[in-house]
């Protein structure tokens, strides 16, 4: 009986969603982890930025070379090039060439990635000591580099949990997808609270613990993020063999996609290696408050950019197969209006009260890390609105699968990046003058790619409409910016805020406030955005109203 029931749940929850559930439901699990990541960091930062700033620093770089090998080989590169040819083969009911196709990745992904794993714990010292943080004093380099070992195992679960989760992805499954990155959070959580103490069996020392206890947390996270992605897959009727398909056209196709895309993804990866390098030389804990800052910075950008982004990507590679460009340029031109319209306030919002949103993943007070957390969260608050941009933007281009165009306008783009990170290091402006060039870098990367697909179109993209939106949505902006503003001064963070009871109640005073008067803005200004969520907020309010 129980046997019965956890199937049917397993099928209910892998039931196909139309594209605006799949929104809803990536939107609120990308809400989920980012919680349970402020959760994460709170936990880590309390236990460790004010008092071991080394520490943390070396846990921080330790992630650097295995994410940037995972990014490089697996990431987005196979959910980009993947998804299309494989909704091709369905499309075509030829599903014996889909399911080869899958096998086919996760074997060859598992070898390479099993084996990029191993070199990392080989070659981890040079590595860590004279590329991404030169900056370290010997105990915190020693620490990065026995760390980056126990991590290097990432690319490996993680790119075989890609591939299983892309599939789901591709069919319009959408549940499990979502969940797997939360539960990585929860793994790591535990190795914060539970392995930090040491590890003893049946009274027998097996870990000392420490900061390495996070680490094994790590670990633990990736292995149950596999564990869900494989849960995801009952009902799909996925025929796995241990084997590689050469042959298959599909899976030449893939070849042939991924590797403009995995350059993309290392280009912009190396932004990041670039960024941890000139950090580390910025003295103990700056590696950890400029990665905390972008960390921030990222949240919205998963919840806006990628989620919508995510769930509209599968309905555009359709209308792509099905030549049908005019349905296409209404569906991208839909994306890119709704991301536009929730990324702008929360743009806003999030420079004006920067100082709330530091304080929920540090409670240690008003100190030195917490106003440089602060300071570079202001300086990277555009890239929250270019970014989340930049991922309808380049799937724009994914659905035609053309990976070369953004390839080469992040090389552009990267490349003014560290450039600016150079630069602004020579000059002294310390971890600001980083974030600061990541915002120019994301904004000339949106403008050059929408330029290049206005022009592909013939400027039937953005057209006159789009426009005309788009300077109604910059009033509206202006009006909760000076809401958001004169909120943070009538309800003001004070230096003994230090616990979630006194930050949450204030910002979520400042939230509703600016989100209210950008409703409003945006229903007087005739937004057609506002017009479903407004439905939803009068429906809620008035259900019970004859």
């Amino acid at each position: 009986m129980r046997k019965f029931r956890f199937k049917s749940v397993v099928q209910l929850a892998n039931m196909k969603l139309s594209v605006k559930s799949a929104a809803i439901v990536l939107a609120s699990s990308t809400l989920i982890s980012a919680l349970l990541g402020l959760f994460r960091d709170r936990l880590l930062n309390s236990y460790y930025l004010g008092t071991y700033p080394t520490g943390i620093d070396a846990y921080t770089a330790a992630f650097t070379i295995p994410d940037f090998m995972f990014f490089i080989l697996t990431s987005g590169a196979l959910a980009v090039s993947f998804i299309p040819v494989f909704n091709q083969r369905l499309a075509t009911g030829n599903k014996k060439s889909a399911w080869e196709l899958s096998s086919s990745l996760i074997n060859l992904l598992a070898v390479v990635t099993l084996v990029t794993s191993v070199l990392i714990m080989i070659f981890a010292d040079p590595l860590i000591r004279y590329i991404v943080s030169p900056g370290l004093d010997e105990s915190g380099m020693v620490l990065a580099i026995n760390m980056t070992r126990v991590i290097a195992i990432n690319p490996f679960l993680f790119s075989i949990a890609t591939v299983l989760t892309s599939i789901q992805q591709a069919v319009g499954r959408f549940i499990f997808y979502s969940f797997a990155p939360a539960i990585y959070n929860v793994g790591i959580i535990i190795g914060i609270t539970w392995f930090t103490g040491g590890i003893n069996l049946f009274g027998v020392q097996l870990f000392e613990g420490g900061i390495m206890g996070v680490a094994l947390g790590v670990i633990l996270g990736a292995v149950m993020q596999l564990i869900v992605a494989l849960i995801g897959l009952f009902g799909l009727g996925m025929d796995y063999e241990f084997k590689i398909y050469w042959r298959n056209q599909g899976f030449r196709s893939i070849l042939k996609l991924l590797p403009a895309r995995s350059m993309d993804q290392g280009i912009d990866y190396i932004n990041g290696i670039v960024n941890t390098n000139l950090s580390s030389r910025m003295g103990a804990g700056a590696v950890r408050t400029f990665n905390q800052a972008t960390a921030l910075h990222q949240m919205p950008i998963n919840l806006i950019g990628v989620a919508i982004s995510t769930a509209f990507f599968p309905k555009m590679t359709e209308q792509i197969g099905s030549d049908n460009k005019r349905e296409f340029y209404e569906t991208f031109r839909q994306a890119l209006r709704s991301i536009i319209w929730i990324a702008l306030p929360v743009t806003v919002l999030t420079f004006f009260a920067r100082g709330y949103v530091v304080s929920f993943i540090s409670n240690i007070g008003n100190n030195d890390s917490n106003k440089t957390i602060v300071s570079i969260l202001a300086a990277l608050t555009i890239a929250i609105f270019a970014r989340s941009i930049f991922h309808i933007a380049s799937r724009g281009f994914y659905a035609y699968q053309d990976t070369k165009t953004p390839f080469l306008v992040s090389i552009l783009a990267v490349g003014l990046t560290i450039g600016l990170s150079v630069g602004f290091y020579l000059l002294g402006w310390g971890v600001d003058g980083l974030g600061l060039a990541q915002s120019i870098g994301a904004v000339v990367e949106i403008i050059v790619l929408l330029l290049i697909l206005q022009r592909r179109s013939r400027g039937q993209i953005l057209d006159k409409s789009f426009w005309r939106g788009m300077a109604r949505m910059a009033i509206a902006t202006a009006v909760a910016g000076c809401v958001a503003f004169s909120m943070t001064k009538f309800v003001p963070l004070r230096v003994t805020d230090v616990s979630l009871v006194h930050t949450v109640p204030k910002f979520l005073l400042i939230t509703s406030v600016t989100v209210v008067s950008y409703l409003l803005a945006s229903y007087f200004l005739e937004i057609k955005e506002a017009g479903p969520v407004l439905r939803f907020i009068k429906k809620i309010l008035f259900r019970n109203v004859k």
